[in-house]
C-alpha cells in the first residue's frame, strides 16, 4: 500500500513538473555555502528549464542584514527556524501557503507545524541537524575527550590555536548559554554577562571565529577540534576517520533550515516550482546525501547512501534525541543582550 501511494504520489509530481517542463527564466537561490549539490541544480534545470544562479551566504544575521539593506534580487533564500519569523515580522517575506503545495503532504511532525510558522504559510522545510563540536581524536591528550560542551569552552592547553568556535552569534551565545544552564533567551544583563566571561576566556584558546571551511579545516588537520553542524561532521569522518562529533550531555542546540521566498521576488513562479520539487523524497535525500544532514519528507531515506542511514550524528538514538534544545525566537531586550556581547568578543 505504501509502494502503491508513494507511485501515486510520484506521478503527480511527474505531471506538475512536466506541465513545468517549458518554464522560462530563472531562479536566484541564496544559500549557506556548500549546502546544496551543484548536480541536483542541474537535474532541477534540466527537468523544469529554469536556470538557477546560486549566491552563498555564512550565518543567519548576514542573510538579514543584506535583504534589510534592500537587496532584491533573490528568489529563494534558506533561514534558520528562529529567522523565519523575525523575517516574517519584518515583512520581509512572500506569504506562500506553503502547506497548499503538491508535496506537502510528505512533510512530518514536528516540521509540518512548527513553531515559528505553525501553519506553513511562508516556508518549507530543507534540512535539520543540531551543533556540537568535532575534535580529532588522534591528537587530543589520551584519545579521548569529555562528552560535555567544557572540552570545547575551557580545551586543554596542548590545544591552544588549534580550536575553531562558529562565526555565529546564535549558536556559540546558545551553546554557551547551555553549558551553563542559562536560558537562551535571558533578558538578566547578569547572567548574559556570565556568557560573556566564558567566552573570553575562551576566545585566547581559538585559532579563529569561522563558519566557513569548517569540513576542510579539520580534514587537512589544520585545527584539532571545530564547532560544527552534525551534517559537517559526517562529511569530516568520510576523509578524517579519527573525527568524533560529541552530542554534549549538558545539551545541544536544534535547528531547522527553510525555503523562503523575499519579499518582492521577480520569479516568484519559478521560486514556488523549486519549492515543492525540493519536496519530492528523491530530490531531498540527493540534497541530504550531500549535506549529511536529516531532513523531514517521509519516504525520503529510502534514497539514503548506507553510511548516512547508519551514522548517529545523523539519525541520532533516543537518548541523543533528549538533548536537543530547539531554537527560542527571543524577545528585542533579550536579543540586544546578546549583540552586545557578541560586539564586545568580536573586538
Amino acid at each position: 500500500m505504501k509502494v502503491c501511494k508513494l507511485h501515486a504520489l510520484a506521478l503527480a509530481a511527474g505531471l506538475l513538473l512536466s506541465a513545468s517542463a517549458m518554464a522560462a527564466g530563472e531562479l536566484n537561490l541564496y544559500n549557506w555555502s556548500d549546502y546544496i549539490p551543484q548536480d541536483l541544480l542541474k537535474r532541477f534545470e534540466k527537468e523544469t528549464g529554469i536556470k538557477v544562479n546560486l549566491d552563498v551566504f555564512d550565518s543567519n544575521e548576514s542573510l538579514l542584514a543584506k535583504l534589510k539593506a534592500g537587496a532584491k534580487g533573490y528568489d529563494v533564500v534558506v533561514p534558520s527556524d528562529y529567522m523565519v519569523k523575525i523575517m516574517r515580522d519584518e515583512g520581509l517575506l512572500e506569504k506562500i501557503d506553503v502547506s497548499k503545495m503538491p508535496n506537502f503532504k510528505l512533510v512530518q511532525a514536528p516540521l509540518n507545524k512548527p513553531d515559528f510558522d505553525p501553519q506553513r504559510e511562508y516556508s518549507a522545510p530543507y534540512m535539520w541537524g543540531v551543533t556540537g563540536f568535532t575534535y580529532d581524536a588522534s591528537r587530543v591528550p589520551g584519545g579521548k575527550l569529555d562528552n560535555s560542551w567544557k572540552s570545547f569552552f575551557t580545551p586543554p592547553a596542548a590545544l591552544k590555536g588549534k580550536v575553531v568556535a562558529l562565526n555565529d552569534v546564535a549558536e556559540l551565545y546558545k551553546a554557551a548559554a547551555i553549558y551553563l544552564k542559562v536560558d537562551q533567551c535571558t533578558e538578566d544583563p547578569k547572567q548574559a554577562k556570565r556568557i560573556q566571561d566564558l567566552l573570553e576566556a575562551q576566545k585566547p584558546m581559538l585559532a579563529m571565529y569561522n563558519s566557513d571551511g569548517t569540513i576542510e579545516r579539520m580534514q587537512a588537520q589544520e585545527v584539532i577540534m571545530h564547532q560544527q553542524w552534525n551534517g559537517a561532521a559526517y562529511r569530516t569522518r568520510q576523509k578524517l576517520k579519527s573525527a568524533v562529533f560529541v552530542y554534549p550531555k549538558e545539551g545541544i542546540p536544534f535547528w531547522n533550515d527553510n525555503l523562503v521566498i523575499p519579499k518582492g521576488a521577480k520569479n516568484r513562479d519559478n521560486a514556488l516550482t523549486f519549492i515543492n520539487w525540493m519536496m519530492a523524497p528523491k530530490n531531498i535525500a540527493e540534497a541530504s546525501n550531500f549535506t549529511g544532514y536529516n531532513n523531514a519528507i517521509k519516504g525520503s531515506s529510502a534514497y539514503f547512501v548506507a553510511d548516512l542511514k547508519a551514522d548517529p550524528a545523523i539519525n541520532p538514538t533516543a537518548a541523543m534525541r533528549a538533548l536537543f534544545v530547539p531554537n527560542k525566537n527571543c524577545s528585542a531586550k533579550a536579543n540586544a543582550l546578546r549583540d552586545r556581547v557578541w560586539t564586545k568578543l568580536k573586538k
